[in-house]
């Protein structure tokens, strides 16, 4: 019985390769509401900084001769929107880093970035379930554009393969992903000394410490990946 569905599993996920690669590829946009958050907002105005490279982030690549084009820049701005307006009580958004600094009334300045995007398709996984891996750093900056510390977070992603194609399933597990790293940030950021430092309505300061120091002793904002059975993947419902 294992093995037949080892087998018919195997055979899904190559059906979805010829069709995908008769089809010219496959793109994916993921994007994602994030869900309130459980913790309090922290009642200070911040800036969030969406720079042009990353309002415009595109992940191709090519598996199995299947050209698979990740367009996440759309979603990427409106993640990191909501991430921060979640967090903190007013929020605005600048094109880059000059813009943010010229501004008045912030107590600090974030600036998300995608550092890696990482998937397995339905085909390596043997046909069971795709999975998504984002890694994000968190920069944050003084009023006057200055870095005050960095912080990464990677959100994990999966979904039952499921179907003929791997598209519609990993843009699930692309957004249970960008779920998962804003769950880590809104819990375990309030505990940072600069969260507790603008929760007393200070504006941070940067330290002399130089900015190459800072990125090499970036705070970690992290959790232990947890990869559901087959039968927890199949019960788990979809996002809205």
């Amino acid at each position: 019985m294992t093995h037949t569905r080892s087998t018919t599993a195997m055979l899904l996920a190559l059906a979805a390769t010829l069709t995908l690669v008769g089809c010219g590829g496959v793109k994916i946009a993921p994007t994602v509401t994030l869900p309130k958050a459980l913790v309090g907002k922290v009642p200070t105005r911040v800036g969030v900084v969406v720079a042009g490279d990353m309002r415009n982030y595109t992940h191709s690549e090519t598996r199995g001769g299947v050209p698979w084009t990740f367009e996440l820049g759309a979603g990427h701005r409106k993640f990191s929107l909501e991430l921060v307006a979640l967090a903190f009580a007013e929020t605005e958004e600048f094109a880059d880093l000059d813009a943010a600094r010229a501004a008045t009334g912030l107590k600090a300045i974030f600036e998300p970035r995608i550092e890696q995007y990482s998937f397995a398709t339905a085909r390596e996984t043997g046909g069971e379930y795709v999975a998504v891996t984002i890694r994000y750093r968190i920069n944050l900056f003084a009023p006057d554009g200055n870095r005050v510390d960095s912080f990464t977070l990677t959100g994990y992603g999966n979904s039952v393969a499921g179907g003929m194609s791997s598209g519609d399933p990993l843009d699930l597990a692309s957004r249970r992903a960008m779920r998962d790293a804003a769950a880590k940030f809104l819990t375990q950021f309030p505990e940072q000394p600069v969260a507790l430092q603008l929760a007393k309505g200070e504006a941070l300061i940067a330290s002399a410490t130089p900015d190459a120091a800072l990125l090499a002793s970036n705070q970690i904002i992290e959790a232990v990946p947890i990869f559901p059975s087959r039968r927890a993947r199949a019960a788990r419902p979809s996002l809205p």
